[in-house]
């Protein structure tokens, strides 16, 4: 089963992670996965885990307070309800953390949304559409293509590909309109 092949593995691949994927819970993997999906496609290493801001808060403080050293460029933290997970990364981090608002609960994630965004000043969060966790990595990948170096050439390209992958999609929807 592929939500537990992508859960299992620490890493993407052998390379050092440059990307943290959180959650708060198995349940927000569905959105998640997408995240995994996108830095799939860009070529970029990540890890996935789970880190509960209120079952294992001192998980988290040690995951966030260690991303930096350990390689980690961006985090993504994805949770549902309350989604204390974005802002407590952030709090234990100076690296760029997007939240993932995963819709789940009575509110499909509209309470977790607000909670992601409402982030107090000084301890920023970006945010991206409520189980939106493929423009997360996007993003990530965005962020990760900024600089100088041998990767962020890479990424960019790979980016800019990306793109004109859309273009010709939108292209190829206006041929069908006649």
């Amino acid at each position: 089963m592929k939500t537990k092949s992508k859960l299992s593995k620490k890493t993407k691949s052998k390379d050092t992670p440059v990307v943290g994927i959180v959650m708060g819970s198995d349940s927000d993997l569905m959105w998640m996965e997408q995240a995994a999906d996108a830095l799939d496609k860009f070529d970029i290493s990540y890890e996935l885990r789970i880190v509960s801001a209120h079952r294992t808060p001192d998980l988290v403080m040690a995951y966030g307070g260690s991303a930096k050293s350990r390689g980690l460029k961006v985090i993504i933290a994805g949770a549902g309800g309350a989604a204390h997970l974005p802002g407590m990364m952030a709090a234990h981090t100076t690296l760029p953390v997007i939240g993932v608002p995963c819709p789940v609960g009575a509110m499909q994630g509209e309470d977790a949304l607000w909670s992601i965004v409402q982030m107090p000043k000084g301890v920023p969060v970006a945010t991206v559409a409520i189980g939106n966790g493929w423009n997360a990595g996007i993003l990530a990948a965005q962020m990760l293509s900024i600089g100088d170096s041998t990767q962020a050439a890479k990424i960019n390209d790979h980016l800019e590909k990306h793109k004109l992958e859309m273009e010709e999609a939108v292209a190829k929807m206006n041929d069908h309109l006649g």
